[in-house]
């Protein structure tokens, strides 16, 4: 199998006047090695002792600048060999190499390979014929290289917490000076190695960027820290702005896509379609228990009338409610062109038949429905949380759900989600107690954080952060959407 690849690698070693023996040889002295995501071949200025032939997978070459920045050279595939021509002359690497998923490959150390040659002096004419089409071929590199007048040189994205519909969605839309290496890993102290030499890191809700990665991001190299979200309380901003990384986000995406998912939970809960649903396919058509209320004349109290909640605003006055608000920026153009109502936080909870949360979460808004709020809540009411999990104590909302006092909640996000959503756990005990407990709630509905998710939103994250990322390289000194 070794031998096949050198072939491969260096297919002018099956030159007739390449004795068995000598292929042998080789062949011998190779060694088979594996690369996990991320991990180095070696880094540039390393000693070159050995040369390396890809077997499968793909290796990044990248090279520091004159200016200091990691810039993107090429991609490695299945066939390529490398680090040919230091066998011959002792010198160190010209770049880094970074596996972005897993990568096979052989090695053959720098000594075995002079011990070759001297033993089959035939290997220097078949080594000297692969070189000489070696540089022909990089001739014509370098003339299409040299086409492209005015193109900066490609700069790396290290993307975490990386899923199938956002690298589609990305992929449509990433220019030719930037390439991106997705990980699946979330990015937090286990994983922040990943990032090294990555000039770009870009992450979402559930990666961790406390102080000590961040620290060690500052080390590693990292300028940027784009997120594809509108949230920044995973980011310590003080720890950020320490160590001089800026920080970026999204926003706005698709607010219409949020508020939609607001009253489809809400339109579910009410009228037990998740509940019908499960029946008739046991065959039961009842209709007991079903029973809902028409929307039309309740009201709706939304605290936080940001997009989001403008948006829901719009679609609920449209169903004939009555819409109050809570917003420590109200935005009195907007609602007396909606009819909205303005109200502070314990009139919002007292008259509404549903209360939807459109709150970022800090410090001071983290449990803003405590075990006290949520009794000041019209009893039998239906609670709607696309916000944040913190907003909510949870172990309050499931006493008051008990009690009767909430009629029904519909939580897309979750206080400690970042252990469950967006992963398959389907084959495993849910061993969080507290969403265990929720989740046998028969007029509970949990969806795990998937408000955003339409192809419109999608496109628009990939677009503002790609636009995010390109300003920030293009030395822009006035970022819009700049968080820290």
């Amino acid at each position: 199998m070794l031998e096949k690849w050198l072939l491969v690698g260096l297919p002018a070693l099956s030159s007739p006047t390449v004795p068995a023996e000598a292929l042998a040889a080789l062949s011998s002295a190779a060694l088979p090695q594996t690369l996990a995501p991320g991990e180095y071949l070696f880094h540039e200025g390393d000693p070159a002792q050995f040369l390396f032939i890809v077997q499968d997978g793909t290796l990044l070459a990248s090279k520091t600048s004159d200016d200091g920045r990691r810039v993107f050279l090429r991609e490695v595939g299945p066939g390529e060999v490398g680090g040919l021509t230091s066998m011959f002359v002792e010198k160190t690497r010209s770049a880094t190499l970074q596996a972005r998923g897993t990568v096979q490959l052989v090695t053959l150390p720098r000594s075995a390979f002079l011990q070759a040659l001297s033993t089959h002096p035939q290997l220097y004419a078949a080594i000297a014929t692969h070189l000489s089409q070696k540089v022909r071929q990089k001739t014509g590199q370098v003339a299409t290289l040299l086409a492209r007048t005015g193109r900066d040189a490609t700069q790396l994205v290290a993307f975490f917490d990386a899923k199938p519909y956002e690298r589609t969605a990305f992929d449509k839309r990433w220019p030719q000076t930037l390439h991106a290496t997705y990980f699946d890993s979330r990015l937090d102290l286990s994983t922040v190695s990943l990032a090294r030499g990555y000039p770009v890191v870009c992450a979402f809700v559930n990666d961790q960027l406390s102080a000590p990665v961040i620290e060690q991001l500052a080390a590693f190299g990292t300028q940027l820290i784009a997120l594809r979200c509108a949230g920044y309380n995973q980011v310590d901003l003080t720890a950020a702005a320490a160590h001089k990384l800026t920080v970026v986000r999204v926003p706005a995406y698709s607010p219409h896509a949020v508020a939609e998912h607001a009253v489809a939970l809400i339109l579910a809960l009410n009228r037990n379609v998740h509940r019908a649903y499960n029946r008739v396919r046991e065959g039961n058509f009842s209709l007991n228990g079903l029973v809902g209320f028409d929307l039309y004349g309740r009201t709706a109290g939304l605290i936080g009338l940001g997009k989001i909640g403008k948006c829901l605003a719009r679609i609920l006055r449209g169903f004939g409610m009555r819409v109050v608000a809570y917003d420590l920026e109200p935005d009195p153009e907007f609602a007396r062109a909606e009819q909205v109502q303005f109200t502070d936080l314990d009139s919002l909870l007292a008259q509404s038949d549903i209360v939807s949360l459109h709150a970022p979460l800090t410090p001071v808004t983290h449990h803003l429905l405590n075990a006290k709020r949520l009794g000041r809540m019209k009893k039998g009411a239906l609670l709607i949380n696309t916000g944040r999990g913190g907003l909510i104590d949870t172990s309050a909302l499931i006493e008051a759900l008990k009690s009767g006092q909430i009629g029904a909640a519909g939580l897309d996000v979750y206080e400690e989600e970042s252990a469950y959503f967006f992963r398959d756990r389907s084959d495993k005990a849910v061993d969080d107690d507290v969403l265990a407990r929720l989740l046998t709630f028969p007029n509970v509905i949990v969806t795990s954080h998937q408000a955003f998710l339409t192809s419109d939103a999608l496109d628009n994250i990939a677009q503002t952060t790609i636009e995010n990322i390109q300003a920030f390289l293009n030395g822009a000194t006035d970022l819009p959407n700049r968080v820290s």
